[in-house]
């Protein structure tokens, strides 16, 4: 026996084991270690106490004697398990495991010995010629029922994982195993694997395990579907409230630079555009807050369609005309803003801000975290370092009562109102409200009846995993008011330093934008954005409806894409039972559209009215020989719609987008459309649709 151990011990590679061959040299081995038990049990010579050795040497022999026990035992053990491993790890490798789920063990040292009874024992001195090549090609051709028990079938892993689930996981539970058999549970990822082992032996991981879905976070955005293209036979007209805020903007970036493509709900594709600065013409009094630029331009896209670009540009009040601010911070210092990207960062964008402020500006600081806390007085601007100090003071914990911070906020601003001058409330949060009145329809409606009082509001979002920018943008809109999400100090130096007078200074409220087309010219149209600041048609006239509102050198744009009369492109069939169309002055025949825009001056309550006819004199053949600030809009809107997952861009490749953008690039004082670009290649490379 010793010599054939050595024979299969210099064995390369070591040959298959079969069912067979494994059971008999099982038997062998239990049959040799009894016969080693029963030798060693019988008495030699004399009884221990009647032989003439010492102490000494009866321990020796005892020690040698289990000793031996102890090595033949375990090379016994090691003979068997080592081979049996090996085969078991090549079939896992393989993929062929038994259909049911388990993969038979042999158990070496607890093996009951009715099992070992009832198999035959073979010879294992000289194991018989015959029976060797009977086990060589047995192993060579194996059977039927040999070949269904390794196929890894996917009807198989079905079959099993139902079951499993049907008794509630009892096999992963049961602490007691077969004595011949080991239950072996199927692997996580076994399901989704069976499909590419029924097809190919070798497993290729897919795209999905090689790069794991993000975990979702728990941000909250306004779910508003893409406008959708509409027929100018319907529903000629088009109208929304302007929108001069760049939260989603800056949301979109810190999601790219984080390594996934953003929330489509967070891509607000208007406030991408009105992020950057854009040389409109202005106007040149404040008796016309702005000035209405219409362009129109082939579409880059889509050949069978062209893009009307409307733009305005704000009146900008010089800053030694800029009336007096009062300002009350409302700073969020609850439990969920302890984070190095939230309150840190929020004292430091606070801390710019106190820098752009004049001396007869007045600043509060209200904080809110379970109840809200008055921590500075109203303040003149004078007092920098009273003010940089309670800023530093300001520490996170507790819930979020938000509700009553806001109240305290608004009744400093009319403790210190200053008549004529700006007065305005500033939160800052991550917009965690969950103390108090929490639904976004009761704090709109406390927003709604403070702006009354000539208190606007502004927002500013800060952090993420548990952003409210529903919210932010709700309380923003109906507090007369801009929002701004603040990811990084640049973006604050951008938000409160570079663009206060924006920010702080209104020189319109209430601004809405109503288009009607010309049937005759436009077949179809669809607005590129403003999905969330939709109006109905007849809100345009209502002065009591409530709009966005536009800051000292604001920039508003806005793009349709429309589809000229006759275009092949055109996607509604012209209605059979329509009503002929109206008789036309020949005057306005050649208009393409007409624009209209309503205002209300910031301290005014009756709206003003302006109006710009569209034609042919505003539009130019080639897109390349458009404005450079209406090229570069028009690339950020089409990444804008990219990322949103419109219908329209999904063909439109990344590359083309970098080009229009890189060839409308421009003066780049700030390095905003530098920073555009590098958003466009990040996202190429992140997009798997």
């Amino acid at each position: 026996m010793t010599d054939e151990f050595h024979q299969l011990g210099n064995l390369a590679p070591a040959p298959r084991v079969s069912d067979a061959a494994r059971a008999r040299a099982l038997a062998a081995a239990m049959q040799a270690f009894d016969e080693t038990e029963k030798n060693a049990a019988r008495g030699k010579g004399s009884s221990w106490w009647q032989r003439q050795s010492s102490v000494l040497n009866r321990i020796w022999s005892i020690r040698m004697v289990t000793q031996h026990r102890y090595l033949a035992g375990s090379a016994l053990a090691t003979m068997l398990i080592i081979p049996t491993a090996a085969l078991l790890t090549f079939e896992l490798t393989r993929g062929n495991l038994p259909s049911s789920g388990q993969v038979a063990l042999p158990q070496v040292m607890d093996a009951p010995k009715p099992v070992v009874e009832r198999v035959p024992v073979p010879s294992v001195a000289k194991p018989a010629e015959p029976q060797q090549e009977a086990d060589q090609k047995a192993d060579a051709a194996p059977s039927v029922q040999s070949s269904k028990q390794r196929d890894f079938s996917s009807a198989d892993i079905a079959r099993q994982l139902n079951k499993q689930e049907a008794n509630g996981g009892a096999a992963k539970r049961s602490a007691a195993p077969s004595p011949s058999v080991a239950p072996m549970p199927a692997p996580p990822a076994m399901a989704e694997r069976a499909a590419p082992m029924a097809a190919a032996p070798r497993y290729a991981p897919t795209e999905r395990e090689i790069l794991p879905p993000l975990e979702e976070g728990r941000d909250r955005f306004a779910n508003a579907d893409t406008n959708p293209v509409k027929s100018v036979a319907t529903d000629p007209v088009s109208t929304f409230s302007v929108d001069v805020d760049t939260a989603s903007y800056a949301f979109v970036r810190r999601s790219l630079m984080e390594g996934h493509l953003p929330n489509p709900d967070s891509v607000r594709v208007e406030e991408m555009i009105n992020y950057f600065p854009y040389d409109w013409p202005r106007s040149q009094t404040a008796d016309e807050p702005f000035r209405t630029t219409v362009t129109v331009t082939p579409t880059p896209w889509n050949t069978g369609t062209r893009l009307m670009h409307v733009a305005i540009k704000g009146f900008e009040t010089a800053p030694a005309s800029q009336p007096a601010a009062n300002l009350v911070f409302l700073i969020d210092v609850s439990g969920s803003m302890n984070a190095p990207d939230k309150l840190p960062l929020l004292k430091s964008a606070f801390r710019l801000l106190v820098g752009k402020l004049k001396p007869e500006d007045r600043v509060s600081i209200v904080t809110y975290a379970g109840n809200a806390g008055t921590v500075l007085e109203p303040t003149s601007a004078r007092e920098r370092d009273k003010i940089l100090a309670a800023i530093d003071n300001l520490r996170p914990g507790g819930s979020t009562a938000g509700a009553e911070g806001i109240d305290a906020a608004y009744r400093l601003a009319r403790q210190a109102f200053i008549q004529g001058g700006v007065n305005r409330v500033m939160l800052a949060t991550d917009g965690d409200f969950n103390v108090g009145a929490s639904s976004d329809e009761d704090l709109k409606r406390i927003i709604e009846q403070r702006r009354k009082d000539g208190i606007f509001l502004s927002v500013l979002g800060f952090g993420e995993g548990n952003l409210n920018d529903s919210l932010m943008q709700t309380l923003a809109q109906n507090g007369n008011g801009t929002a701004a999400y603040i990811d990084t100090l640049a973006e604050a130096q951008k938000a409160l330093v570079e663009e206060a007078g924006s920010t702080l200074f209104p020189i319109a409220k209430d601004v809405k934008i109503q288009v009607e087309f010309n049937p005759q010219q436009i077949s179809e149209y669809r607005l590129v954005g403003y999905e969330t600041r939709a109006l109905k048609r007849e809100d345009f006239n209502n002065d009591r409806v409530d709009a966005g509102d536009i800051g000292s050198g604001h920039a508003v744009t806005a793009i349709y894409e429309v589809t000229p009369k006759g275009s092949a492109s055109a996607l509604n069939d012209p209605l059979r039972y329509g009503p002929a169309a109206p008789s036309t002055p020949v005057a306005v025949s050649d208009e393409m559209a007409f624009v209209k825009i309503r205002y209300k001056q910031p301290d005014g309550d009756s709206s003003k009215l302006i109006t710009t006819p569209v034609t042919e004199m505003n539009a130019v053949r080639d897109f390349a020989s458009a404005p450079q600030d209406v090229r570069f809009s028009t690339a950020v809107a089409a990444f804008g719609q990219k990322l949103r997952g419109t219908d329209a861009l999904d063909a439109y490749p990344y590359r083309l987008i970098l080009d229009m953008a890189r060839n409308a690039r421009g003066e780049d004082a700030f390095g905003y459309r530098g920073g555009f670009l590098d958003l466009v290649r990040l996202a190429e490379t992140l997009d798997r649709r």
